[in-house]
This record gives structure tokens, sequence and C-alpha cells, in this order.
């Protein structure tokens, strides 16, 4: 084992606790559902980026660059001032989802660069402007800006001109499991001589401040000019500051991490020092901000660095137990090997990529994944309830958002978040795709996340799984089976042959639970056919489906249908592996097996006028709309919903059949005396390429007709992947026409032009990783059961004929250009036509993994940083996506 693994090792045996640090602060915690207490649920505005500087937090921390412990009791974060702006930098600024013209909106420019598993070596990158940060010249414009418009973003403001910015690199390297070292490097990019103060934080998270628990932890200093930390749990820690230059200790700046109650509320408070005193005493000039006793709960080690034009300064930090007499002595030496070995880590890691730049890519994605592990408390009873020490919330709250149905959910974890600013809270589909590149970097952090949301304090006494903060009732798409035996196979494989069978038993008896109740609450009529609501997909649908319909009745769902028909199929396939062991689960694969064929047949045959989600004129499967008035009707909306059936394939071979005789047995009795069931899965009693069987929704004709759509230039295939909405809709939008107004679904390549879900996300034509993922392996399950013989035009009216193997290699490839440089112009699809991202050598080699991307032309969109499920790009640049 490298190092870096070995020290995986330690921390699943328990011997060392590499994991206790590690990047899990927020990148924003104002305007989250957890430090909101208004009457009417508007968290956007209860507390906002300018209150953000002088409000305690209740359950949780933000910061720039942060770094704690796995209980959030001390933090360490980064504090800049160019010396012309109105306020200190402590945390990146962004718009809400009620300013910005397409929602909330980071408007920074910074980079994850790398990243190892145990947070031996990290490495980031924040590039602030030396000019004064545009924050109202971004509100305004945004502001101005309608719909049809694209966001202003900081690079549209021109202030990275003449590279007038400072690099700021940070990095965290562990000398051992907490013993930690940082170092921060400051570029001036710039041509003229400057000057930036760099403040290096250490501050308690606001334990005391409520009434539960009276505790206050302490900073003070050291006799020799360190920053010390004693907490009652955590022990005692020092910040060790070295001198920028010798001779030249920084000064230490004490506050408290309390709410400024007189900027605020205009009103008294206890405390004599504020969380933003810091801010108050360096940029205001308020000298009696800070506390001249030099104790607190929120320090600060004041740096003043004057910059040559083009030259680099160094300051160098150690968080570590007391008593250090030389605490720097190690500290390059040691830095030095952590590179290193993170970089033996990622060579054995990407030894089958050839190409720099796609391992250059696939290391930031990566890094991207490890850095949005975030400290993550929300217990919805307390939270409902308040606080001894604060006003009691508003009663209207418990009619509100997640007050009632959820009062048994106490969340309070390290987790994996789809962005740290954006979406610094865990959304449970979004979680189940993080855990497939993280399974190869971390197998039992990826299969302790599985976990996590089945849990009894995550997951509803009714099954329910938790959707997300903003609203827990919502309902997304039934992915986790899914991805529990996707990492069950990658974690297989890492173990030479030998899967974790109790993980897989574990998970396995709490989905049980999950799929009862997606049959027994989303399966109206007990037909088996499945509404599910908006499943994830925002504004893809001509409602929206999350609400009531409008005019009455309801979604018979193609997506929601296939994706349990999937579900289904997921969970045969971890009861046969489950078999193995334990006969008992030949029984329950049998059951699993007898649920997919009940909701393919519904599929072919819905309601009492036998009417099917299948079109045979467009050959495409759609919605179908049950109303009183309108009996069935199908929604002719050509999206990613009528590709969802693809999803439900599995290949069982002749090998698996002999392990499971029980199961084999039932499954042809089921056969023989269901024939019209039978007739409808896919070539189940015809044996295909080495002797396996095929489950699916879609017959061999169904698959090509389904296709020949899919791969049709003109429609769904963009150069980039697969679009959610047919380009068709571009000149023949869908209208729906009611009794008194009409609904139109039309072709939106880029930012969406609705309002629903705070216009924020865009279903309606961009390219989603996590959708063209799942269609590159499912069409590989396909060609591993048809193999070479089975082929289809690619693309659609090109002449040309391949295999199925093929068309998901093909899409691969198109996915992966969208970060890769263009071999003969040298772009990256993803940076549009910004010159400076495309061409200037301190902006082109640093990526951004965005939420979606433009339909036509690949440029990133939604949010800049959620490497969370876009991070599955790290999956498709190693040669071949399944395992």
């Amino acid at each position: 084992m490298n190092p870096e693994q070995t020290r995986l090792q330690e921390a699943k045996d328990g011997t060392k606790s590499w994991r206790k640090f590690g990047p899990y602060v927020a990148e924003r915690q104002w305007g989250t559902v957890r430090e909101d207490y208004s009457a009417n649920g508007d968290a956007w505005n209860f507390t906002t980026h300018d209150q953000a500087r002088s409000r305690a937090y209740r359950w949780g921390e933000e910061a720039l660059a942060g770094f704690c412990d796995d209980q959030q009791l001390l933090c360490f974060g980064l504090g800049l001032w160019n010396g012309q702006d109105a306020i200190l930098k402590e945390r990146f600024f962004g718009l809400s989802g009620t300013e910005g013209n397409h929602g909330e909106d980071v408007k920074e420019v910074y980079y994850y660069l790398d990243a190892t598993p145990t947070h031996s070596y990290q490495r980031m990158l924040y590039k602030y402007p030396q000019h004064a940060f545009p924050y109202e010249w971004l509100v305004k414009e945004n502001a101005r800006r309608d719909r049809m418009k694209p966001e202003f973003e900081l690079m549209d403001t021109a202030i990275f001109h003449e590279s007038r910015y400072f690099d700021v690199f940070v990095e965290f390297a562990k000398a051992d499991a907490e013993d930690v070292l940082i170092q921060l490097t400051i570029v001036n990019r710039g041509p003229d001589d400057t000057t930036l103060h760099l403040l290096p934080q250490l501050w308690f998270r606001n334990t005391w401040a409520w009434g539960n628990d009276p505790y206050r932890p302490e900073l003070s200093t050291t006799p020799d000019g360190h920053l010390h930390a004693d907490h009652q749990d955590l022990g005692q820690f020092v910040l060790y500051c070295d001198e920028a230059l010798p001779g030249t200790k920084p000064a230490l700046l004490f506050c408290e991490n309390a709410t400024n109650n007189g900027r605020l509320y205009h009103a008294p408070s206890d405390e004599q020092f504020f969380k933003d005193g810091i801010n108050d005493y360096l940029v205001q000039g308020q000298a009696g901000a800070v506390n001249p006793a030099q104790t607190g709960t929120k320090a600060a080690a004041h740096y003043e660095l004057a910059i040559a034009p083009g030259a680099t300064r160094v300051v160098r930090l150690r968080l570590a137990a007391p008593g250090l007499e030389t605490p720097f002595a190690d500290f390059d030496q040691t830095l030095k090997l952590r590179l290193t070995e993170a970089d033996q880590f990622y060579h054995e890691l990407q030894a089958e990529i050839t190409d720099a730049d796609a391992r250059n890519v696939q290391r930031q994605a990566f890094a991207g994944m490890l850095w949005c592990k975030q400290y993550y408390y929300y217990d919805v009873p307390q939270w409902l309830a308040g606080d001894p020490k604060l006003p009691p919330p508003p009663p209207e709250r418990l009619d509100g958002r997640n007050g009632t149905g959820w009062q048994h959910l106490n969340n309070q974890h390290i987790i994996s978040m789809p962005d740290t600013w954006e979406y610094p809270w865990y959304a449970a589909w979004d979680l189940a795709f993080h855990c497939l590149p993280l399974a190869r970097l971390d197998p039992e952090f990826a299969k302790e996340q599985l976990l996590l949301l089945c849990r009894d304090w995550y997951m509803h006494p009714n099954g329910q799984l938790p959707a997300y903060e903003w609203k827990l009732s919502d309902v997304n798409p039934p992915v986790h089976a899914y991805a529990t035996w996707r990492v069950y196979k990658i974690d297989q494989k890492a173990r030479g042959g030998h899967g974790d069978v109790h993980f897989l038993e574990t998970i396995f008896h709490r989905l049980l639970l999950n799929f009862t109740w997606w049959v027994n609450r989303k399966d109206r009529d007990g037909r088996n056919i499945f509404e599910g609501g908006f499943l994830g997909l925002d504004n893809i649908g001509v409602f929206d489906r999350s609400a009531p319909l409008p005019y009455g009745g309801y979604l018979e769902q193609a997506d929601g249908t296939a994706w349990v028909a999937m579900y289904a199929l997921n969970m045969m396939r971890i009861a046969l592996e489950l078999s193995k062991t334990n006969t008992v689960y030949q029984d329950l694969a049998s059951k699993f097996f007898e649920h997919f064929l009940y909701i393919a047949e519904a599929m072919t045959n819905v309601g009492n006028e036998h009417m099917d989600l299948w079109d045979d004129e467009d050959e495409f499967y759609y919605d179908a709309l049950n109303t009183p008035d309108r009996g069935h009707e199908l929604l002719k909306v050509r999206s990613l919903v009528g590709l969802i059936p693809l999803f439900a394939v599995e290949v069982i071979d002749e090998d698996t059949l002999k392990t499971a005789p029980q199961f084999l047995a039932r499954m042809n009795w089921f056969l023989d005396n269901r024939p019209k069931l039978a007739a409808l899965v896919s070539r189940w009693q015809e044996p295909g390429k080495g002797a396996r069987h095929l489950l699916s929704l879609l017959r061999g004709h169904r698959v090509k007709r389904l296709l020949a759509r899919m791969l049709d230039e003109a429609e769904f295939l963009s150069p980039y992947g697969v679009r959610s909405l047919s380009r068709y809709h571009l000149a023949h939008p869908f209208i729906f026409r009611g009794t008194e107004t009409q609904f139109t679904v039309n072709y939106e390549p880029a930012e969406s032009q609705t309002t629903l879900f705070g216009g924020n996300s865009n279903w309606r034509g961009p390219v989603w990783m996590p959708m063209n993922f799942l269609l590159i392996e499912s069409l590989q399950r396909f060609h591993h059961y048809y193999g070479d013989d089975f082929k289809v035009e690619y693309p659609t009216n090109s002449g040309q004929t391949v295999t199925l193997l093929e068309v998901a290699d093909a899409l691969t490839k198109r996915l992966t250009q969208l970060f890769l440089r263009d071999a003969e112009t040298g772009r990256r699809a993803c940076f549009g036509d910004d010159k400076q991202l495309q061409n200037d050598p301190n902006f082109r080699d640093y990526l951004w993994f965005h939420e979606y991307f433009h339909g036509d032309n690949g440029h990133g969109l939604g949010a800049s940083h959620q490497t969370g499920w876009t991070g599955l790009i790290a999956k498709l640049l190693q040669p071949r996506v399944g395992e």
C-alpha cells in the first residue's frame, strides 16, 4: 500500500483518526433553512451576506478555505483585505435566490486543485481582486437583467483586467492526524507594488449562546506570540504563526464569535466584543472593536504583506498540540512529503490514463469531491422549538417548511454536499451519485454515506428518505439502491473480488423500507404506475410536478414508473448477490422480479382506456395526464422523461442463476403461468451473448426507436452529450391549452427562462452529467446482452451503424470534451467564449465543475462548483465506466 492507502486503513481500523480534521466548513451558512427563524420561511432574506459577518450562527459555520474538526468545535479560515474593499473578505460573496436573474449564484473565482481522501494534503486557489470588489455592481446588474439574459458574473466586470489580482494558494498538510500544517502562498499577478492584509483566523463554533450548554471555550496568546485554543471536549491546540519576514511577528487580534445585536437589531447585548470586531478594527479603524486583553472565541493573526509585481510571499502556520519548541523546523520537508505522497496516490489511481490533461481534469474533479465534505448539523425538533435563551420561533413555522412529519430528524455528521456555496446541504439523489467517484478514492466513506441516509435519525419512520433541507418531504428519484450496488462492485474490485457483504446486507434491509414507501405512497391506485412528483427534474415538465395540478387529477409519470422499475431490478440484483451466502434472499429476489414484471405491464396498459405511455406514432415515452374532464392524455414533451425507461435494465448470467435455484424455479413458474407478463420482458427466455438473460422495459425494436431520437443531432444529441429536452421543441414548442390559460415547453439550451424552483436550474435543454452517466451505463448493459450483432445508426441519419458499446464510448467522449482541451484549438468547451479563461496561463488549466452545460456549445452553467454529481466526469475519464 502507498502511504495514503495506509492512512485510509488506519482510519478504517480506528488506530488513527486521520479524518478528524478536514475541509468541513461550508462556504455559505447564511440563507440556509437551518438558520432561518422567520415566520414565512424566507431563508434568503432572514440572514443575508451583509448580516453574515455580524451574526453568530446556530447550526454551523462558514469560511473561506475553511478547515475544522469533525464536530466543528474549532474552525480555521482565511481573512483578506486589499485596502480597497468596504469589508474584510472572510466569506465568498454571491446573490441570493431572490437577487439573481437565474436564482442564487456565487460571484467569486476560486478552484479546488488537490485533495487526498484523509485530507493529508489539500490545495485550493482563490483569486482576490486588487481593486474594490464590485459587490454593488453585481447586485444591480443582475437585478436589471431578466431571465432571457445570462447571469452577470465576476469575470464579466473585467476586474481581473491587467491581472490586477492576488493568487492566494492555500495548502493543508497533516504531519499527523491532529497536527495540520497550513501554507499560504500569495502571488501578486498585477503590474504594481501592492499590499495585502492576510488574516488567518481561528474561532470556536458558538455553542454557548443558546441556553443549552453555558460552557465557553477560550482563545488566548501563548508567551511566544501564538494562538492558544482550549476546549473541554476537543482539548488544547496552538495555531503556531510563523514570521512573514525575520523579526516580524503578526499582530494577534481577538473578539468573540457573538452576534452584534447593535448593528443588526439596534438592541443591547451582554457581549462587549463581536464577531465582526476584526473587520471593524481593520477596515473601519475602530480600535475598541477587538479585545485588548487578547482573549476571546475568535482571533486572527494579522500579516501586512508588501508584494512587488510578480512576486510571491509565503506565510506558514501549524495547528497542533501545545509545546512544540520549533514548529517550523520540519515544515517544508513534511509539506513536500505529503504532496509527493498525494502524487503517488493519484499516479497509481490514474495508471490507465495516459493523457496529462485528462489526469489534471480528473484530479481536480476528485479534489472538488473531497473539498465538498461538510459538517452538517440540523436538529428539526430543536429548530422548531427554539432555544431557551432566544425568543421562541414564530408559531407559523410549525405548519411551514419541515414543520410537520420530520420531527425525528437529527442530523450531525460529515456529509458529501453537492456544492459548498449554492447547495451547502445534502440532497438524497445527488449524494447517491457522489458515492460512485468517492468509492474510487475512499470506499469506506462512500459506503458510510449511503448508509447514513438510511439511519433512523435521517430516514422517516415510514421509509421515505429526506430529500434536502429546503423541503425534506420532496421526492428525489430512488437511486440509492443503484448507487449501493455500484459502490459494492467498485469496492469488491478494489478488495480483490471480496465484496463487503455486511454493508450490502445492512443497507438492503433499510432499502426494503424505502421501496415499500414508494409502493404504498406513490402508486395512487395500486396499478404500478408511479407519480413521484417533480423527481428532482425541476422544470422539465408542462406543470410544476411538485404541486397540485391546475386542472385536478394526476400525472402518470413515465420517469417515476421507470425509476421504480429500475429500483426493483437493483433490489433483485442485490438480493441475488446476498443469496450466495444466505438462501433466504432468493425469495426476496423473486419478489422484486415480480414487481418489475407488473411495472412493465403497467407501462404498456395504463388505466381503464388501456392507453400506453409509449406513443406508437412518435415512438417515445410520455407522461400521461389524467383529469376528470379530459381523461387520459399524453403530454408529448420529448424530454429525459421518455429516455429514463432505458435505465431499467439488468443482465443476469447462467452462473448467477445456478447459485439461486429457488429463485430460478419461482421465476420459471411465474413465466409459465403468467405468459402475458413474460412476453413484456425483453427476451428473458432467450439466452443472449454468453448465455445471458435480459430484463428490460424495452424490447429490441423499442430500444432502436428510442435511440433513434436520442442519437439524433437535431433532437437530443449535442456535441457534448445528451440534452435534457429535444431540440425539436425549439421550432415546435409543446403547448398545453387549458380552459383559461396555456402552458408552453420549449427548448432552452442555457439558463432557465421560467420561475419554477427559483429559476436557478434548467432541465429544458442543457446537458446534465448524472443522466448521461446512467444512459452510458445502460447502453453498456444492453450491449453486455446483445453483443456486437445488435447495431444502431449513430448519429441518426448518418448512415453509419455501430454497436451499443460504441455508442456508449462515443457519448463518453462527447462528455469528456466538455472539460478537455480541444486538440486543434486548445479551447475547453466549459469555458465558453471567455478569452481569459481560455488563454491566460494562470486560468486555463483550472477547472470548474458546473451543475449543467449549454445544450449547444457546452458552456458551463448553473452552480459553478457543483462537483457533487458533475464529479462523475472522474469516472468517465477512466477507461470504461462499468466495473
